[in-house]
């Protein structure tokens, strides 16, 4: 997991929570985190040997906001659900990126939002776009949430603008031919069925990379999901989404007592979405059901 709202307990370790919570609900589950966004490049070198624990030295950028942890556990679906940081390699060289996630044995690759914006780059989007690119075009399982989407699409040559005002909302998905049947996005309806996503964000992605097929838009947002295919045209199992599938009620209500989120984001966030059935049927694809 690229752990980007780290910062947010409510949308970070509480989203990483929903998007882990179909996978526990099956069996065992391990999740890896890294945080390039707080990580030294200095320290990516350590990465080299696999999986290295990240230290608190490790992340001169750390927000105190979420107090460091290096691992901890949670509960979920009657089950115990281990979380630990390790450090990346900080290289954008999709080569190196990839090494490292057969390294690791790692079965899928989810990038989470962020606050920060592929719009206004920073150093660290570099390696990431390695990572997220390396991870889709293996053939590994791979979802790109909100920022994850953006950054997906940017690394594979989309354009990426910014809107000049927060869009914030639950929209219908307008799916496409590709995106009707697609088994991300549809398999957990029946056919012809609504399906919604919960919207938070101001960058906005332009084009559809040549190796992506659009899947959905909205009537706000023109590039809303896409999947990843491979150089003869087959599709991989490697999705980029705008919206947010882990913004469950319950963080959502959470978020707004917390002061994270304002009353008005808070009043168009009201009302049900897919989210969940969404990341359940990630959960069927990465473990083969």
């Amino acid at each position: 997991m690229v752990d980007l709202l780290v910062e947010r307990a409510t949308f970070g370790h509480g989203g990483n929570q929903e998007v882990i919570r179909p996978f526990a609900a099956r069996g065992d589950v391990e999740l890896l985190l890294v945080t390039p966004q707080m990580q030294s490049f200095e320290a990516g070198a350590r990465a080299d040997s696999g999986e290295v624990a990240l230290r608190e030295e490790d992340v001169p950028h750390w927000e105190d906001e979420f107090p460091f942890w290096q691992s901890t556990s949670v509960e979920l679906e009657n089950r115990k659900v281990s979380f630990s940081r390790i450090v990346m390699p900080m290289e954008e060289n999709d080569s190196i990126m990839s090494d490292w996630l057969n390294s690791l044995d790692i079965d899928a690759v989810v990038c989470s939002g962020s606050r920060r914006n592929v719009s206004m780059w920073e150093d660290w989007m570099g390696p990431t776009a390695s990572l997220v690119r390396a991870s889709a075009l293996s053939g590994r399982p791979t979802l790109g949430i909100c920022f994850g989407h953006q950054l997906l699409c940017h690394a594979l040559g989309s354009t990426i603008e910014r809107a000049d005002s927060l869009s914030s909302g639950i929209w219908d998905l307008e799916f496409t031919e590709e995106g009707v049947g697609d088994e991300l996005l549809t398999s957990h309806v029946s056919d012809g069925a609504c399906v919604a996503g919960l919207f938070t964000h101001q960058d906005h992605v332009m084009t559809v990379p040549e190796n992506c097929e659009l899947l959905s838009k909205t009537s706000h947002n023109g590039v809303t999901a896409v999947r990843v295919h491979s150089e003869d045209g087959s599709a991989l199992p490697a999705w980029g989404v705008q919206f947010h599938p882990e913004a469950a009620r319950a963080r959502i209500e959470r978020a707004y007592e917390w002061g994270h989120i304002t009353e008005e984001e808070f009043s168009s966030l009201k009302g049900e979405h897919d989210g969940a059935g969404i990341l359940s049927s990630f959960a069927s694809v990465v473990l083969g059901l």
